[in-house]
C-alpha cells in the first residue's frame, strides 16, 4: 500500500496465507497513480478461488477496470519450498475522456522491524552502512537524510536490476515480486515502502524512480516519475509473478534459480562473437599491445580507444599491484604465453611480476599501486598510509600462482616466493584471536589500520594455497580461522568493503572474494562447513548477475550490436553498469559446480564467459576500438552515461579477467591446440 494511502482494512484486500507463511496482502487489484501524486485505488469487489491455490480477483474504481488472475506453482529446492504465483493482470479505463495516470502493483507484509530488502544488484538490506563515505540509495526509517540519499521508500527502474524483483521478510515468512524489464506500458519498474511496521513490496508499470535519482554522482537528482496516456476503452495486460518465502532470507535464492531456469533462452555460447581459443588469443595481444609497457615494466590500466586524437595522454600511466591491473593479469598472460609459445608474452609478463615482487613497502606487503608522476604508493585512497587488503591478497594470490607454475616448470623464481611469504607474515600477523584478518595495513609498519568490512577475506585464498606451496601448516589455520570468523558476514548476507573506490558498499566483488575463499578452503581439506559457505556466497554473488537481456535502443552503440546483457554483472549500488569481474572467480565457480553437482552454478558460469566474449575487439576498428581491447563499462542504465553507451577505454582487468577465465577453460577442456 501507499504510505500516503489509508491502510486496507479487514476484508479490504487479498490474503495469500500457505501454510509456512504469515500475512502477504494484496490491498487493491491495483493503483492507479496520477501526475499530481494522487493515488487511486482499484479495491478488490470481486474474488473466486480456483483449485490448487489459484484466485481470480476483480475491482473497479472511478476511471479503471481490473481483473488479475493468478496460477500458482510449486519451486522447491533441497532445503526449502517456496510457492509461485503466476500473475496475468488485465486492467482497463473507463474513464470518458483521456487521462494520464501510472500503475502500481503491490503487496503489503507483516510487522517487522527488519524487512531484509533485496533488490537484485541494487539494494541489500539497509544498503551501506552508515559511516560509508560513499553516497547513494541508503534504506533509513527514521530521521532520513534526503539529501543523503536516504529514505524509508525507493522505487527504481528495472534495469539497474539484475532481476527485476523485490524481496522483504516480515517476523513469518518473506515474499517477492518478479516481473520482466518491460511491458506494454514501456519500462518496468520495482520498488519498496515501509508502511508503519510493514514492508510494503511495489511494482510500477511504467517505472517510477523517487524519492529522487542517483545517476552515478553523489547529488540527487529530481524524481522520475513517466506515466502513460490512456484513451477511453484502452486495455493492458500486464504479467508478474508472486513468490512466497519461509522465513530462511536465503530463500531468495529459490527465485532467481526458479527465474533462471524459466528465462533460460538456449546454449549460452550462441550469444558469444568469438571461440574460447580465440578470445584467449585477442585477450592475449591486447593486454600486450595496449597495456603493457616495458620501462618500467607494468600493465597501464586504461588504454584510449581513440588513440590518433588521444594517444597516451588517454592512458592511465599507473598499475595497481592486482584488482585493476597488476600480478592476475601478469599471470594470465604468462600462462597464455607458455601454452602458446609466444616468447614476448612470456618475457612480458615475468617483468611485471618481477617488478610487483622487488617493490615492497617497508610493512614488508606490496605497494598498492606505480604510478609515473608518483612512483610506488598506496593507492586510491585519500590516507597514504593505507594498504587495501584486497589489493594486497590477490595480488599475493596470483604472484603464488605464478612461482608455483614456474617451480614445477624447472623455472624457480625465488623473488616472487620470498614476496609471497613476506605478504603472509604480515596478514598473519594481524590476524585478531577471533579469526579476523585486517582490511587495510598501515604501509610503513604493518599494523592493521581496520577490520571494518569483509575485505579481509581476501587473505584466505594465497593463506591456502600457500600452505600446499610452503609446505606451512600455520598458513592453513590462519585461513580456517578467518573462513570461521566471516561465516557471520556470509548467514547476514551483507559483504562489503571489497574495492579500493566504494569503501563500505555492498559489491559483486565481495562476493567473488568469498566465492574463492571458501571453495578453496572447502577443496583443501572437503569440510561441508566450508561448501556450505561457498555455496551461499555463490547465491549472494549471483544476485548481482543479470538474468535477461536489457533492451538497448535501436540507435545505441549496444544497441545496434545486439549485446546481450544475460551472465553480466552489475558492479555494486553504488556503481550501477555492468562489468566482467566474475570471471575473476570463474575457476572456482566452475570447480564449486562440479563439487555440488549444481546446474545452476554452472549455466551461471557459462553464461558470464559467454557475455565477455562479446566486445572483445575482432580486429582495429571493431566498436570502435583496436585489435584486443575491452570496455570496462556497459551502460544498460541511466547511471554515469546514458542506457546503450560503451566506455571508450580498455581496462587491463578487463583484458585479464577475460584472458584468466578463457584459459581455465581452455585448461579443464585439455586444450592445447589453437584450432580446439
Amino acid at each position: 500500500m501507499s504510505v500516503d494511502a489509508p491502510r486496507p482494512q479487514a476484508g479490504d484486500g487479498h490474503t495469500l496465507r500457505p501454510a509456512e507463511h504469515g500475512l502477504a496482502l494484496l490491498p487493491h487489484v491495483a493503483a492507479v497513480l496520477d501526475p499530481d501524486g494522487g493515488i487511486e485505488p482499484i479495491p478488490v469487489t470481486r474474488r473466486r478461488s480456483e483449485p490448487g491455490g489459484g484466485f481470480v480477483i476483480e475491482g473497479e474504481s472511478r476511471r479503471f477496470r481490473a481483473r488479475a488472475e493468478a496460477t500458482p506453482a510449486r519451486v522447491a529446492s533441497d532445503e526449502r519450498a517456496a510457492t509461485r504465483l503466476t500473475v496475468r493482470l488485465d486492467v482497463t479505463c473507463t474513464a470518458p475522456e483521456p487521462t494520464v495516470a501510472g500503475l502500481r502493483v503491490e503487496l503489503l507484509l507483516g510487522a517487522t522491524d527488519d524487512p531484509g530488502w533485496l533488490v537484485p544488484g541494487v539494494f541489500y538490506g539497509e544498503n551501506r552502512l552508515p559511516d560509508c563515505v560513499r553516497r547513494y540509495p541508503r534504506f533509513a526509517a527514521g530521521d532520513p537524510d534526503p539529501d543523503g540519499f536516504e529514505s524509508p521508500e525507493w522505487a527504481f527502474r528495472a534495469d539497474r536490476a539484475a532481476t527485476p524483483a523485490v524481496f522483504a521478510w516480515d517476523r513469518a515468512g518473506g515474499a517477492a515480486l518478479v516481473t520482466g524489464e518491460r511491458s506494454g506500458l514501456g519500462q518496468s519498474g520495482v520498488g519498496f515502502a515501509l508502511a508503519g511496521d510493514q514492508p510494503a513490496l511495489r511494482l510500477h508499470f511504467p517505472y517510477r524512480e523517487e524519492p529522487v535519482v542517483y545517476d552515478g554522482s553523489e547529488t540527487p537528482l529530481p524524481p522520475d516519475v513517466p506515466r502513460c496516456q490512456w484513451a477511453p476503452g484502452q486495455q493492458a495486460r500486464l504479467e508478474f509473478d508472486v513468490y512466497l518465502l519461509g522465513g530462511d532470507r536465503h530463500g531468495y535464492t529459490d527465485v532467481l534459480r526458479d527465474v533462471h531456469a524459466r528465462t533460460a533462452p538456449g546454449e549460452a555460447d550462441d550469444v558469444a562473437w568469438v571461440s574460447v581459443a580465440e578470445a584467449a588469443d585477442l585477450a592475449a595481444w591486447g593486454l600486450y599491445r595496449w597495456h603493457y609497457r616495458p620501462d618500467p615494466p607494468v600493465l597501464l590500466e586504461t588504454a584510449a580507444f581513440d588513440r590518433h586524437a588521444l594517444g597516451e595522454r588517454g592512458d592511465r600511466q599507473a598499475m595497481h599491484v592486482s584488482w585493476v591491473s597488476g600480478a592476475p593479469y601478469a599471470y594470465a598472460l604468462l600462462r597464455h604465453g607458455r601454452r602458446r609459445h609466444r616468447a614476448d608474452y612470456v618475457d612480458a609478463a615475468v617483468k611485471v611480476l618481477d617488478n610487483i615482487a622487488d617493490n615492497l613497502s617497508p610493512a614488508g606487503t606490496f605497494w598498492g599501486q606505480w604510478s609515473a608522476s608518483r612512483g610506488w604508493h598506496a593507492g586510491w585512497t585519500s590516507d597514504q598510509r593505507r594498504l587495501h587488503s584486497r589489493t594486497l591478497g590477490d595480488a599475493t594470490l596470483f604472484l603464488l600462482r605464478a612461482a608455483v607454475a614456474e617451480r614445477a616448470a624447472g623455472r624457480p623464481r625465488p623473488s616472487w616466493e620470498a614476496a609471497v611469504r613476506s605478504n603472509l607474515e604480515v596478514a598473519r600477523a594481524g590476524q585478531r584471536p577471533d579469526g579476523a584478518l585486517g582490511s587495510a595495513h598501515h604501509a610503513a609498519t604493518g599494523a592493521v589500520l581496520d577490520y571494518a568490512g569483509t575485505a579481509g577475506l581476501a587473505w584466505i585464498a594465497p593463506l591456502v594455497e600457500a600452505a600446499v606451496a610452503f609446505d606451512e601448516p600455520g598458513h592453513l589455520e590462519a585461513a580456517c580461522r578467518a573462513g570461521e570468523h566471516y561465516l557471520d558476514a556470509i548467514r547476514a548476507e551483507f559483504l562489503c568493503g571489497a574495492p579500493e573506490d566504494v569503501d563500505l558498499a555492498p559489491t559483486s566483488e565481495d562476493g567473488y572474494l568469498a566465492v574463492m575463499a571458501y571453495a578453496l578452503l572447502h577443496e583443501h581439506d572437503g569440510d561441508a562447513l566450508w561448501l556450505a559457505a561457498a555455496r551461499r556466497a555463490a547465491d549472494w554473488m549471483l544476485t548481482f548477475r543479470y538474468t535477461y537481456d536489457v533492451a538497448f535502443g535501436p540507435h545505441t552503440l549496444l544497441g545496434q550490436y545486439g549485446f546481450r546483457t544475460r551472465g553480466a554483472d552489475q558492479a555494486s549500488p553504488a556503481n550501477q553498469h555492468l562489468h566482467s569481474f566474475g570471471l575473476i572467480c570463474a575457476p572456482e565457480m566452475r570447480r564449486l559446480a562440479e563439487s555440488a553437482d549444481d546446474p545452476y552454478y554452472r549455466e551461471s558460469t557459462r553464461e558470464n564467459l559467454a557475455c565477455f566474449r562479446q566486445f572483445v575487439a575482432r580486429h582495429d576498428g571493431d566498436f570502435n576500438a583496436y585489435r584486443g581491447m575491452v570496455s570496462e563499462r556497459f551502460y544498460q542504465t541511466a547511471c554515469f552515461q546514458p542506457k546503450g553507451m560503451l566506455l571508450t577505454l580498455s581496462h587491463a582487468w578487463c583484458v585479464g579477467v577475460l584472458l584468466h577465465a578463457c584459459e581455465d577453460a581452455l585448461d579443464a577442456a585439455g586444450t592445447t591446440r589453437v584450432d580446439q
